[in-house]
């Protein structure tokens, strides 16, 4: 009868219903839930939410849990402190901190950042996002000055600043790793440069190439994907603080001080744009997908020419995989889980879009969503190209496989090029290289070793000099225009790529 009064004293109904509904029927578990409830209760108290004041009674648990973002925004904590610090610097020139609270302050958010760093920080329950954390922390170690550092700020223009501080270090770090994959083809390019392959259209062969010039056809992929980066960071680095909740800030905050503070290009322009604005964002996972598209491809045409019918290449075992069934197997596992991962980065962009389309103007809660998405993107992305770079620097070319699937009809274009220098138009010159074709596929013949009284035959242009196409190496230094496949041309590739990498300073 002693521990009911207890509950009936202590426990309120939402812990009554917890009990009931998860069927507690030992009576020491009941006291410990109901006490534990009980804390939260008086801590809840003691630490009131940062927009309690109008309300009655607590948020229900079980919202709470959907509610708080920690578990994710928590990645933020360096820029929210980098924003707050700034922010109470700009407190005091408007008069409202002075020096000495603004380094209390300072000192403050040094040895909150200190235990983020060390994992000494202490998340509470009543912690409902980092902004939050962060203040009630604040408030422990120097009291009530803490207070007054969210005068005019909202957490709506906090934590879009916060996101966008996030993701220009993100975008700048990814900057690096995809410099860093465009030397790595770069390198592989000017290593493997006498490789002559099969170049594809339609998964046929097509005409011969080099695998240099195969690879740096993803070496200018890369390049415009970091051109068009550095676009989206142009955006990205507005400050939106200083924009309040939705109206602005009343208390003459310099932004511009802000802005030079935090590294910020621009100022957002109108306070209600400023905080709903997750534009960049979605710029930023369209720009992912793009990226994991072209990776995607290079991954597929690396799965296909490491395949045993092909067997151009072959991966170190530091990125193959086995078969637990079948002993003889090598799977390019790393190059299909990037192909994968592909897919999941465009998901991630098509619902954040969808979750965009869905809201009204200024700030919604569903704009909560764009932390997950944002992250786990980041995060994929980052680490593949990381990855990818170490195992191409591995991967094996098999030169003579490669010179190996080089046939002669590779060359009809080229025979079809002969009779144009002869003097005829390329079109009646395509019509007779198809009839060429045609006849050594009738005589199961390699193309060159169709008799010359036969190719007369068919155009009494052929001369004993035909001969001379059947070279696959002539055949591709041919291509001497910016952009071709001769060793010239890829020589004029790699430098200039190079020189684009010195003069962006990248």
């Amino acid at each position: 009868m002693i521990m009911l009064h207890f509950y009936d004293t202590l426990c309120e109904t939402c812990v009554i219903n917890d009990i009931k509904r998860h069927s507690i029927k030992n009576i020491e578990l009941y006291a410990c839930v109901s006490v534990g409830i009980y804390n939260f209760t008086m801590s809840a108290r003691n630490n009131p939410k940062l927009w309690g004041g109008r309300f009655t009674k607590e948020i229900d648990p079980d919202f709470h849990d959907l509610n708080a973002s920690i578990k994710l925004d928590k990645r933020l904590y360096a820029e929210d402190i980098e924003g707050s610090i700034a922010y109470a610097n700009a407190l005091c020139k408007a008069g409202f901190l002075t020096e000495e609270e603004v380094h209390l302050i300072e000192n403050g958010f040094e040895k909150i950042l200190a235990e983020w760093r060390n994992n000494l920080f202490v998340i509470t329950h009543q912690d409902e996002d980092i902004h939050s954390a962060n203040e009630r922390r604040l408030s422990e170690l120097i009291g009530d000055v803490a207070k007054k550092l969210h005068t005019g700020r909202s957490r709506n223009d906090q934590t879009i600043t916060d996101t966008r501080l996030y993701l220009r270090k993100s975008i700048d770090k990814l900057h690096l790793s995809i410099n860093i994959f465009i030397k790595t083809l770069i390198d592989r390019a000017e290593k493997d440069n006498d490789v002559i392959m099969p170049g594809y259209t339609h998964m046929q062969r097509a005409q011969p190439i080099k695998w240099s010039h195969w690879l740096l056809s993803y070496a200018w992929y890369a390049k415009a994907d970091l051109e068009r980066l550095q676009e989206i960071r142009k955006r990205v680095n507005v400050l939106p603080l200083g924009s309040g909740a939705i109206a602005g800030n009343p208390f003459e905050i310099d932004r511009q001080f802000l802005a030079a503070n935090l590294g910020f290009e621009d100022i957002s322009s109108n306070s209600m744009y400023a905080v709903s604005d997750r534009d960049f964002v979605a710029e930023f996972l369209f720009w992912s997908s793009l990226t994991m598209i072209h990776l995607s491809r290079l991954a597929e045409d690396l799965i296909i020419y490491n395949s045993n019918e092909f067997d151009f290449v072959q991966f170190s075992d530091d990125f193959s995989t086995g078969s637990s069934l079948m002993p003889q197997k090598r799977n390019p596992d790393l190059m299909e889980i990037i192909r994968g991962k592909s897919g999941t980065l465009l998901g991630k962009c098509m619902g954040f879009m969808t979750t965009l389309k869905g809201i009204p103007s200024t700030y919604n809660k569903d704009l909560q969503e764009d932390k997950e998405a944002l992250f786990s993107t980041f995060d994929t992305l980052n680490n593949i190209f990381f990855i990818m770079e170490k195992a191409l620097k591995s991967l094996k070319i098999n030169k003579e496989k490669c010179s190996d699937a080089l046939t002669t009809d590779m060359l009809s274009t080229d025979l079809a090029y002969y009779l144009v220098k002869k003097g005829l138009p390329f079109r009646e010159a395509h019509h007779l290289a198809g009839k060429v074709v045609n006849f050594a596929e009738s005589e199961s013949l390699s193309l060159c070793e169709v008799p010359l009284e036969k190719l007369q035959k068919i155009c009494q242009i052929f001369e004993k000099d035909v001969e001379c196409i059947w070279d696959f190496r002539k055949s591709i230094e041919q291509y001497n225009v910016i952009g071709g496949t001769s060793t010239l041309a890829v020589r004029q590739q790699i430098d200039s790529l190079k020189h684009w990498l010195r003069e962006s300073n990248i």
